[in-house]
């Protein structure tokens, strides 16, 4: 069983989509619940736009860090 509710493999969307389905995703998240990002760069600038709109209501943690390949799992607080 998963422990993610949600997995974004950012890769398979165009750039003007990426943000913009990862953060609907984020939005369906129950509290406590937590989505898996997959994407082929360190997405250093999706925490910027998280801890802006989310403050302290997410968490971030790498679970996998490059060089080719970033899994980050965003849970909701």
């Amino acid at each position: 069983m998963s422990s993610f509710a949600a997995t974004v493999n950012a890769t398979e969307y165009p750039p003007h989509l990426k943000h913009k389905v990862i953060f609907e995703t984020f939005e369906r998240l129950a509290p406590e619940e937590a989505m898996l990002l997959i994407n082929d760069h360190d997405p250093v600038p999706l925490r910027y736009q998280f801890e802006a709109n989310h403050a302290e209501h997410f968490t971030w943690d790498y679970i996998e860090q490059g060089p080719a390949v970033f899994q980050v799992r965003i849970g909701k607080i």
